[in-house]
């Protein structure tokens, strides 16, 4: 979408900020033992107490109200009872409707002790965001933040995902633009100010940017084993740098 109106900046902040508030809780209970059903259970009772619902579920029917994807399962991993152990790489990716506006952002976490190959990952995925949003400012091409992502990536020796892509975002969880995290030259079309978009690197350990469906239909995952971090946050651009409205 693009914001207009006070109305619209006031309502995909209030969006935001349940976002913000879900994965702050979901992040403080990760911890060797705890399930991803407990997660996502832990992240109905944020929403329901902002009068928030699941996007996912609303729209797709998903089975859930967050999506978690553990170590080589890279987004809209469904939330099982395995218990998570030491080492595990969690990704939580949350998507609430509030009030007619809808908000995307997911963090990933390592479950304590981590391996160093695992805090490498984050932090690239981490950065390659923060690069796409230096990149993203009205006038520039989509593709400025596509290249600026994997530009990172290969910097630090991890591969970009290629068949999973950032998106516009507002009234709807998947709006025009689509935001490649990669650079695609046919991807010309200017970023202008107002709109918001979801910028999400997902990137992998493994060599293969390829990414294959699980048998439960929803969960993506690495071809090759490799283990897989995803960064998000929904942000509107602006002539700077963009405001983000997931933090």
């Amino acid at each position: 979408m693009t914001i207009n109106t006070e109305t619209d900046l006031q309502g995909m902040q209030r969006a935001g900020r349940v976002v913000a508030e879900t994965l702050r809780t979901l992040k403080a209970a990760i911890r060797p033992g705890v399930t991803p059903a407990e997660l996502d259970a832990l992240a109905g009772t944020v929403f329901k107490h902002h009068g928030a619902r699941s996007a996912p579920r609303m729209t797709y029917d998903a089975p859930v109200n967050v999506f978690i994807s553990v170590n080589d399962d890279i987004v809209h991993g469904l939330p099982t009872a395995r218990p998570l152990a030491a080492g595990d790489v969690v990704s939580i990716d949350v998507t609430p409707f509030v009030d007619g506006y809808i908000a995307d952002a997911a963090v990933t976490v390592a479950v304590p002790p981590a391996s160093p190959v695992v805090m490498r990952l984050i932090e690239c995925t981490e950065a390659a965001f923060q690069a796409g949003m230096t990149a993203a400012t009205a006038g520039q091409p989509v593709h400025a933040i596509g290249r600026a992502v994997e530009q990172e990536v290969r910097r630090r020796g991890f591969t970009v995902l290629r068949e999973l892509f950032g998106h516009g975002v507002g009234r709807a969880i998947h709006e025009e633009p689509n935001v490649p995290n990669y650079f695609r030259p046919e991807d010309r079309k200017r970023l202008h100010e107002g709109l918001v978009i979801a910028v999400e690197p997902m990137v992998s350990t493994g060599r293969s940017p390829r990414v294959r469906t699980r048998r439960d239909g929803w969960t993506l995952s690495t071809t090759d084993g490799g283990l897989a971090a995803h960064f998000e946050h929904t942000v509107m651009i602006t002539r700077e740098k963009p405001l983000i409205l997931t933090a």
